[in-house]
């Protein structure tokens, strides 16, 4: 096997170079699986996309999403030259300039913006269409932060968990997946891992033949759930109660490790105060799961060591998300159950990973006070809902797709046309939001760029060696910021980094971790594992060392005292601006805000909770436009229980109308036994012009934040459906 090499490009055979190249490379989607990918290159054009059988944890698999990914490389549709607007905002209408003339259409209009309004005018859009380090989350923010624009919170996923699980047990990798063989309970709380965490599987699956019970908590009979030994419907947004349900019957049962508890632990003792009032029988009557359910999980739990957690992004959804995640990252140490390998909780095990972010945050270049604006209010802030003193005039938009993954839709295409509006898009195809841009821009795929990957699912670093050159005038978005930066006068040495440099600088490649990993290594093999104890070994708190202030897990949380906080990686690394509510520094239990028990005037009107969980096909909306992928996704469905179906008159088949005071749209029925009554299942991802009406599911959420970390509340919502006559 041959790996790409600066001497082995495929470029023209009469200059030397070889015909067939095998070229390896690594899967960039937003996902925790990180897989590993083989690449096979004739003549300079990729002919196969397959996983490399070399990784141990990814092991030969690519998941439906990215197994067909020449599809994208080489769609039709693809955006391969630089484009303007030649129609109205929202027409798609476009054609083609050069690059001399994009940079320079930019680079006049943002400085005009600023001169006028002020740089907190603008703002980028952005967040992970692509995970790698150079060319991610963070590629925009040096960019931003020495311009002074807008600072952009990016919270969508997973940053009022980080908030929730850093105040309880510290920036932990927690269980390392591979370990899950040694399990003799696994709990999965919120995740579809057949769907979403593909390569997780075969550990629970070999775990389970060696005797381990598998439990999956879900509002949905999902593909998971229906693999598990034990499904537990719970009603949407009441994870907390459970959770603490479990507590209370584990500490009134003498359930707990004792010698654990003193240990490595602080706060016990009032944990077990404010547990007594969170009976099995009042989290019943929260949760719709029967009282003895609550008990048996609680003492299977507790008695089957070591049992691990799996918590999903979903868990934290809901108004009271964050504080379901502090009480669930409670357990383990209630328990014990981190003393062997196997045992713990598994949140993101990416905190093992030592990246260098301070050198792509660059916030040295920010300046002091600048605003931020949650993305998750983006639609807000474009139409004048957030009342701000300086209006947004100016929008970049990259490695997102905010039309559809966004909420509040109608306000989101309504501020994105304004024709006082400026909007840049870089993107591999017209999406939904490209249609709104003044400005698109060219963006290459993952085989036409060099990167280096973290994983928020396994312990494997994984390198992606370009293997072709980028198609059209496509560029990497390192090279898309290196241009911006120069026509905009931005001389500081951060802007001329080569991608060799910023891979270079990617890892602290003398940490412990990274012992025996380099670079050319990396170029080598695709991946390495982790400089860390194998799985068969690996239990990082047998004996405490918790990454908290106090080295223990923190029943009651020392970090509280500061408030609410969104960890600065996801705000540019800004730390101004803070949410800084008061935070409780016990676990507790915050119910769904649209709910039947919290809002009966509400749920007259609206009495089904909508869930827009992840597409098996998409990668939130990355893959919705392409033909494969939406036949295997099928067209868009809810699922509703046949008793809310018959209550409605409603058939599967029937074209259905959902909608709340927020928005609407269309979809197709589909009577399913697998959802719980009053809960409907409409899966996101699917693109606004590829549904029966101009509108997703998006447009029914709700713009409000969950308690902690200004994470969203996309399953905190409630809806009506009625059939239509077509």
């Amino acid at each position: 096997m041959t790996t790409v090499q600066d001497d082995t490009r495929p470029h023209d055979a009469a200059a030397g170079r070889p015909k067939e190249l095998t070229v390896l490379g690594a899967c960039g989607q937003d996902c925790p699986d990180s897989c590993s990918m083989v690449v096979t290159v004739e003549d300079g054009v990729a002919t196969s996309v397959s996983g490399s059988k070399t990784n141990p944890y990814t092991n030969g698999g690519l998941c439906v999403k990215v197994d067909n990914y020449l599809d994208k490389v080489y769609s039709p549709e693809r955006v391969l030259y630089p484009l303007k607007r030649s129609g109205p905002k929202g027409s798609g209408m476009f054609e083609r300039i050069s690059w001399d003339e994009a940079v320079t259409t930019i680079a006049e209009k943002f400085t005009s913006i600023a001169e006028e309004f002020g740089p907190e005018a603008i703002m980028p859009c952005n967040y992970l269409g692509t995970q790698g380090i150079t060319q991610g989350l963070n590629v925009g923010d040096a960019f931003f932060n020495r311009m002074g624009a807008t600072v952009a919170e990016r919270t969508y996923c997973d940053a009022g968990s980080c908030t929730a699980y850093a105040m309880t047990v510290g920036d932990t990798a927690g269980v390392d997946p591979e370990s899950f063989v040694h399990s003799k309970f696994i709990l999965i709380w919120a995740s579809n891992i057949m769907s979403t965490n593909l390569h997780l599987w075969p550990y629970v699956a070999e775990a389970k033949k060696r005797g381990a019970k598998v439990v999956v908590i879900d509002p949905v009979k999902t593909r998971t759930a229906k693999a598990a030994s034990w499904y537990i419907p719970i009603r949407p947004g009441t994870d907390g109660a459970l959770a603490l349900a479990m507590m209370h019957v584990i500490i009134d049962e003498g359930l707990t490790d004792a010698d654990y508890i003193e240990r490595h632990t602080i706060g016990f003792d009032e944990l077990a105060e404010r547990v007594q009032q969170y009976t099995p029988q009042w989290a019943s009557e929260e949760t719709g799961i029967p009282v003895e359910d609550i008990y048996t999980l609680a003492r299977e739990y507790a008695q089957s060591q070591p049992a691990v957690i799996r918590i999903g992004v979903a868990i934290e959804r809901s108004a009271g998300g964050g504080q379901s995640v502090r009480a669930i990252s409670c357990l383990p140490s209630l328990v014990g159950a981190w003393r062997k390998p196997g045992g713990g909780i598994l949140q993101l095990p990416l905190w093992a990973f030592p990246v260098n972010w301070p050198e792509f945050l660059q916030t040295d270049l920010q300046t002091p006070g600048t605003r931020v604006i949650n993305l998750y209010q983006l639609g807000e802030a474009l139409t004048g809902g957030l009342n701000l003193d300086t209006p947004l005039k100016g929008l970049m938009v990259y490695n997102s797709n905010p039309v559809v993954v966004c909420p509040d839709q109608k306000r989101m295409t309504d501020g994105l046309g304004r024709e006082d509006l400026f909007t840049v898009v870089s993107d591999h195809f017209i999406t939904d939001t490209a249609d709104y841009a003044d400005i698109i821009l060219p963006a290459t795929t993952q085989l036409e760029q060099d990167d280096i990957n973290f994983s928020w699912g396994h312990l494997f670093v994984t390198y992606n060696n370009r293997s072709i050159e980028p198609l059209g005038e496509a560029v990497p978005n390192t090279e898309l910021f290196r241009r911006l930066a120069a026509a905009m006068g931005f001389t500081e040495p951060v802007f001329s980094r080569t991608d060799e440099e910023l891979i270079a600088l990617s890892y602290d490649w003398n940490a412990p971790a990274m012992e025996g990993i380099s670079i050319e290594s990396l170029k080598q093999l695709g991946w390495q594992r982790l400089n860390l104890p194998g799985p068969d070994e690996y239990a990082p708190h047998a004996e405490g060392n918790f990454r908290t202030p106090s080295g223990k897990t923190e029943f009651l949380s020392s970090a509280a005292a500061g408030g609410n906080f969104v960890l600065p990686l996801f705000r540019q690394g800004s730390n101004d601006h803070q949410p800084g509510q008061p935070v409780d520094p016990l676990p507790h239990y915050i119910a769904p805000r649209e709910s039947s028990r919290t809002n009966p005037v509400l749920a007259e009107k609206y009495p089904l909770n909508l869930l827009t969980p992840k597409s098996h096909a998409y990668l939130n909306s990355s893959f919705g436009n392409l033909d494969m992928h939406r036949k295997v996704q099928k067209e868009p469905t809810l699922l509703i229980n046949p008793v809310d179906g018959e209550h409605r008159g409603i058939c599967s088949g029937d074209v259905v109308r959902v909608f709340n005071d927020r928005g609407e749209f269309t979809v197709v029925a589909k009577l399913d036994k697998s959802v719980m009554v009053g809960v409907t299942v409409c899966a996101m991802g699917a693109w606004r012009k590829n549904m029966l009406s101009l509108s997703t599911p998006a447009s029914l959420n709700p713009t409000v934040f969950a308690d902690l970390g200004n994470a969203p509340t996309f399953s905190d919502t409630l809806v009506q459906v009625a059939a239509l006559d077509v």
